[in-house]
């Protein structure tokens, strides 16, 4: 009888219990083992074909290199075996291909160094995650501009400082975040041509393996991956791979932010949105009541090792000389889980956007809890006109002290009091505590993001 496979994963990125609530398959297969190797072979078929092209090895060669090269008939555990022994995949992975190539066997790598076929196979894989990473930004702006044009005028109060401040919309708050995910789709366009540069400079940079042909095999070799030209070596000069470590931490922040509001904003006292509901999620071992923010507690845990991942990618440019000696290995383990992280929070972020339950008599019924306190800088700028703004703040003030003491409404005691009621009746002060008459030009603001988004 067969034995039961026993779960042996150590992380949560290939945990049969969390891998898929931290990251996605998607994002796992662009930066899987198989991913890894498949773009290393690429690699050195594409340079063998850049190479023929300037005559730099025999047309023939590389054609039987690209014919023969084969991933799936490699022999991966010995080939993790002399990793371990050499340090490094490109050798061990040399070895085999030799072996399927035959004859040509002896052209391929030519030219080429260990970094040049890992950095330009780990672009690639970049290239491959970045494109996950802009299709969910994409999906979030839709998602969000259809939220901030649906709630454009649904009332609920501003909080700052954790504590109610000026009237806003529910639309106004996801057009906030809608503006930063907008940022964030112009800051990927802006480092594509930074990034997406390949690597071919051999052992110190300098492309001596080659004696002829050496610039233009070059260019041949990115024209064949689709890549940019770099200008001069970068094997320690790792500003671009730093720069998707912190486009990522910023994408991250944005989303902790959002799941931090909607946390917020799901507490029962306040009840103003909640995360979709689907039966048991959020649930309690011991209390059935409870609806917990799931969702957006993974999201929080997942930006905070991003951003970790992120610093990490910044020490990995103090590189020494022309090849450095541990900080190249740092990109190898942040890299890969600061983007599965990341596609896990997107992931995550559209489920709780596209399904948001939004509670808009919860939003009106919190911006009275106060009894009009909200609207106190409403007040004092209509009451300013007539006895000026700092005395009218100080008599404001004085006024919300007793609201609170006495759990009165603010506009019964604003219609008492005679140094205001000689400038205001009223229904003048009635306008001025009306919440729908103090959002300022948050709506404005809104179509303005909209507008940019179009």
């Amino acid at each position: 009888m067969a034995q039961p496979v026993v779960p042996t994963a150590t992380t949560v990125l290939d945990s049969i219990l969390f891998r898929d609530a931290f990251g996605t398959p998607r994002m796992r297969e662009v930066f899987s083992d198989y991913a890894l190797i498949s773009r290393y072979v690429e690699v050195e078929i594409a340079l063998a074909r850049a190479e023929a092209s300037y005559g730099v090895i025999p047309t023939e060669a590389a054609e039987e290199i690209a014919a023969k090269c084969n991933v799936a008939a490699l022999d991966f555990d010995h080939l993790r075996h002399e990793t371990d022994i050499v340090g490094y995949p490109i050798l061990p992975l040399v070895h085999q291909l030799v072996k399927q190539c035959g004859e040509a066997g002896r052209y391929v790598h030519w030219g080429a160094t260990t970094q040049d076929i890992m950095d330009t196979a780990d672009v690639l894989r970049v290239r491959a995650g970045l494109q996950v990473i802009e299709q969910e930004i994409a999906d979030l702006r839709r998602i969000l501009a259809d939220l901030s044009k649906k709630y454009r005028n649904t009332l609920m109060a501003g909080r700052t400082h954790l504590q109610q401040a000026l009237p806003i919309t529910f639309g106004y708050k996801t057009a906030i975040w809608l503006a930063m995910f907008d940022r964030h789709a112009e800051r990927l366009e802006q480092l594509k041509p930074r990034v997406l540069v390949g690597e071919f400079a051999g052992a110190a940079g300098t492309l001596a393996s080659l004696a002829t042909g050496a610039m233009e095999t070059q260019a041949g070799l990115m024209e064949e991956l689709g890549l940019g030209q770099p200008d001069i070596a970068w094997h320690t000069i790792r500003d671009n791979i730093a720069e998707v470590g912190c486009f990522l931490g910023l994408v991250g922040g944005t989303l902790g932010k959002l799941s931090m509001d909607v946390k917020l904003m799901m507490q029962t006292e306040v009840g103003e949105v909640y995360e979709p509901f689907a039966h048991g999620r959020g649930s309690s071992s011991t209390m059935p009541q409870k609806r917990n923010p799931i969702s957006s507690c993974y999201i929080h845990a997942q930006v905070s090792v991003v951003r970790q991942h992120a610093a990490a990618l910044m020490d990995a440019m103090i590189a020494d000389h022309e090849r450095s000696t541990g900080p190249w290995e740092i990109e190898w383990i942040a890299l890969p889980e600061a983007f599965c992280l990341m596609a896990g929070a997107l992931k995550q972020s559209r489920f709780v956007l596209e399904g948001l339950e939004v509670d808009a008599k919860a939003m009106r019924r919190n911006i009275d809890l106060t009894h009009g306190l909200v609207m106190s800088e409403a007040v004092m700028m209509g009451l300013g006109r007539y006895i000026g703004r700092e005395y009218a703040h100080d008599l404001v003030y004085d006024i919300c002290r007793v609201a609170v003491k006495e759990d009165r409404e603010l506009l019964d005691l604003l219609a008492e009091h005679p140094e205001i009621n000689k400038h205001l009746d009223r229904a003048a002060l009635a306008k001025l505590c009306d919440p729908a008459n103090y959002l300022g030009q948050s709506g404005v603001m809104v179509d303005r993001v909209l507008a940019t988004l179009r």
